[in-house]
């Protein structure tokens, strides 16, 4: 019973970092007007945010080798809501820039360590679960944005009501302190799949082409869910409300898909799980460029699905790829480099949306999503002939 209890815990702290994620991109088209700030900046403060979250993955392996993974979890989740309220009472762009640091820097620790421990103690349904919590934080965001922007016009009282419930949050991982001491142990990985052969370098191989994909990944997701909103309304002429209401669908179908990757992985693997959103989310990424706004929407909802195991499923594969040794170690780097995608490649467009047109949005989607499909097929060759190679 109190592994059912623990689950549920590791599931609501994942809503707390899924919360914050998308505010900014639906919030910024009013933040940039009473700010009086340019179009751009919004990825400068994206990329102070992710660039917080990229040192403290980075850092996240020794952390964890000195504090337990429940008090490391509660008290980022503490700094985290702490610097959503600072965002209430900013009196200026400054202030943002400021506070976005420590946000970030909690959020990610918190996600390498979740991760890891998911990882290595169970099973790959519960990792896309896990982070199908974490879209029901990024689809909620938006959604808590938008009704307090209609109802008083004001962003503020949107990072107002999300702070308060990262409060809660942290509180019940306070409590909840004494249930991680009896998680279940580390589940090893298949022996074959293990890679304890070799040197290093041979257990490492095709490591690049892995780091490779966790940029793009998050690079196209973060791309879309913060220059979405931005794109309808200044290229399609969509009301913000309307927008942030897209863009939340957009979320909520990463939810709704990882909800059924759960299922899904029972019957397939990581890599089939991979290569099936992978296709999803080009095809999807393709009805940006018909004639027909509508079908837009149809495009958020099939990007969404199909980015929806990608992360999970990538994640879940690294003990296998690289042995359990690397595991605890590799998580964090291949956070960082995926914290990277979220924190270069959005803002890189910005500019190149500042200088050229936010018309180039469905290009630069779908051309990150064929990479990160290329770079995904390029790996799953390397390992295949490292897996024959171990045999002969």
């Amino acid at each position: 019973m109190s592994g059912v209890w623990l689950l549920s815990i590791i599931y609501l702290a994942f809503i707390s970092l899924g919360l914050p994620d998308s505010l900014l991109g639906v919030a910024w088209p009013v933040m940039r007007t009473e700010f009086g700030a340019d179009l751009e900046v919004a990825g400068w403060l994206f990329m102070t945010i992710a660039g917080g979250t990229i040192i403290s993955s980075l850092f996240s392996g020794k952390i964890l080798n000195r504090f337990e993974t429940s008090h490391v979890t509660a008290f980022c989740a503490a700094i985290t809501a702490g610097s959503l309220l600072g965002f209430y009472f900013a009196p200026s762009l400054l202030w943002l820039f400021l506070l976005a640091i420590p946000l970030g820097l909690g959020a990610g620790v918190v996600d390498a360590a979740l991760n890891h421990f998911v990882a290595t103690r169970y099973k790959a349904h519960h990792m896309n679960w896990l982070h199908c919590f974490w879209g029901v934080g990024a689809t909620t965001g938006p959604l808590i944005m938008a009704a307090m922007m209609s109802e008083s016009g004001d962003w503020r009282n949107g990072y107002l009501t999300v702070a308060l419930v990262q409060f809660g949050l942290a509180l019940l991982l306070v409590l909840s302190v004494p249930l991680w001491k009896q998680a279940p142990v580390a589940i090893a990985a298949p022996p074959e799949d293990l890679s304890l052969h070799g040197t290093q370098a041979k257990r490492l191989t095709g490591l690049p082409f892995a780091l490779a994909s966790f940029v793009l990944y998050c690079g196209a997701e973060a791309l879309i869910g913060l220059w979405g909103s931005s794109y309808l309304v200044q290229v399609k002429s969509f009301s913000v409300e309307t927008a942030a209401t897209w863009i939340s669908v957009y979320y909520g179908s990463i939810t709704v898909g990882r909800f059924l990757s759960g299922f899904l992985s029972l019957r397939m693997t990581n890599r089939q799980l991979i290569r099936l959103g992978q296709g999803t989310a080009l095809l999807g990424s393709l009805l940006f460029f018909l004639p027909f706004d509508g079908l837009m929407l149809t495009g958020f909802i099939l990007i969404g699905l199909g980015l929806a195991p990608i992360y999970p499923a990538m994640l879940h594969e690294t003990p296998v790829r690289f042995g359990q040794d690397a595991a605890k170690r590799l998580m964090g780097v291949q956070m960082a480099f995926a914290y990277s995608g979220s924190t270069f490649l959005p803002p890189l467009f910005g500019v190149l949306a500042s200088f050229l047109t936010l018309q180039l949005f469905p290009v630069t989607g779908f051309l990150m999503i064929l990479f990160l499909l290329l770079c995904s097929e390029r790996l799953n060759r390397v390992l295949a002939k490292r897996a024959l190679s171990r045999a002969s």
